[in-house]
């Protein structure tokens, strides 16, 4: 069995030198003697997944609401999704794998039920406390809200993963300003976790959407990015269905956009004669971005997803009962608190009503908000969280 000393030499050994490495981490909020057998970013990864917010994500929505059907997409698989594509980016351009896993794992547990709907509606609800943000949120989880351990709050993650979370994809977000240094530029592992984020939800909206019949595989054929690939694979494989090239077509989105996105970043290295992860942490414009010509193509296919997935009028009326529930059930907590769990109640006597109702809303998944608001729209028995 390796052993962590021997892991972290091999970091040392294997990955670049612009990479971030578990021995040179800035360490944790709280001192924490060290795993025999993981490194800290391991170790990290492991309490991500053990948490309830990770387990959580499984009832929460990505497009689709769950009961829309059980072949969508949810946050949790998405989140599964984001960090394998961030897993083969680290190891093509020799990054910390473990690293930029943590964060892709932990990047989205600050959703609220029903996606960017309910995050729109807490942000409507809070706006004159400060609003809603998950990134903030996310944070927020992993070092407040979850609670397993007796002499801290907080799953006591390593700097790395936490700036990563804080920074991720956030420019309106309102993190520790001494903390997280804004004109510090977060580690390369942390920046793919934003690419391999977008990666994902670019192709696999498109596959969602193609399942769910809101658009056709020939719709697609007015997009560059799509066309040469259905064309390429219709001329190899002419008899093939369309659920097979489909599959076909979302797997050669993915392995286009990453190609892509290595070889822009390998250029960006050399160019910026990046060498040391204080050279990554002094940029100030990103390393990682894909190349002029496919960005052109993707800003096609986001407007196409916009305009035939997003607002479609089946998703925007998920969309609007999802805001309406969270609205409901945070207006029902905010009259009467003492219906919270215990754990929630108790923050009441230090905490304002309003952020201790949004912890335990945004917390909530699509299925438990469901039932909370059944409950006391028709009566219903009040469900066990």
């Amino acid at each position: 069995m390796l052993r962590r000393q021997q892991l972290e030499e091999l970091e040392d050994e294997v990955l670049a030198s612009y990479a971030a490495k578990a021995v040179t981490s800035r360490g944790r909020s709280y001192p924490l003697t060290e795993s025999p057998n993981r490194t800290c970013f391991q170790r990290d990864r492991d309490r991500i997944v053990h948490s309830k917010a990770f387990r959580r994500m499984e009832y929460k929505t990505q497009v689709f609401v769950f009961a829309e059907g059980d072949h969508y997409r949810t946050r949790l698989t998405h989140t599964m999704e984001v960090a394998q594509v961030c897993r083969g980016l680290a190891r093509s351009l020799r990054l910390n794998g473990d690293l930029a896993e943590s964060v892709a794992l932990a990047h989205d547990l600050g959703h609220p039920p029903f996606g960017h709907a309910g995050e729109q509606a807490l942000n409507e609800i809070l706006a004159d406390s400060g609003g809603f943000n998950h990134n903030e949120q996310s944070l927020r989880v992993i070092d407040y809200l979850e609670t397993r351990y007796p002499d801290h709050q907080g799953l006591n993650l390593s700097y790395e993963i936490r700036e990563g979370i804080a920074k991720h994809d956030s420019p309106g977000a309102k993190f520790d300003q001494d903390e997280f240094k804004p004109t510090e530029a977060s580690t390369l592992e942390a920046a793919i976790v934003d690419i391999a984020d977008e990666i994902t939800y670019n192709s696999h909206d498109i596959d969602d959407g193609l399942a769910s019949g809101l658009f056709m595989l020939d719709d697609l054929r007015e997009l560059a990015l799509c066309r040469s690939v259905l064309e390429e694979s219709e001329s190899e494989y002419p008899q093939m269905r369309d659920e097979l090239r489909r599959y076909a077509l979302v797997r050669a989105l993915v392995r286009r956009q990453i190609q892509d996105l290595v070889e822009a970043v390998e250029r960006e290295l050399v160019a910026r004669k990046i060498e040391s992860l204080d050279d990554v942490r002094a940029q100030t414009e990103p390393i990682a971005g894909f190349s002029s010509e496919l960005a052109v193509e993707l800003d096609e296919l986001r407007l196409f997803l916009r305009d035939r997935l997003y607002r479609h009028s089946r998703v925007v009326a998920m969309a609007n009962r999802g805001k309406n529930i969270v609205r409901e059930v945070f207006k029902h907590f905010i009259e009467t608190p003492g219906r919270m769990p215990e754990n929630f109640t108790a923050r009441l006597k230090d905490e304002p009503r309003p952020i201790v109702v949004r912890d335990y809303v945004a917390g909530m998944t699509d299925r438990y908000a469901e039932l909370v608001f059944k409950s006391f729209e028709t009566g219903a028995p009040w469900p066990i969280s």
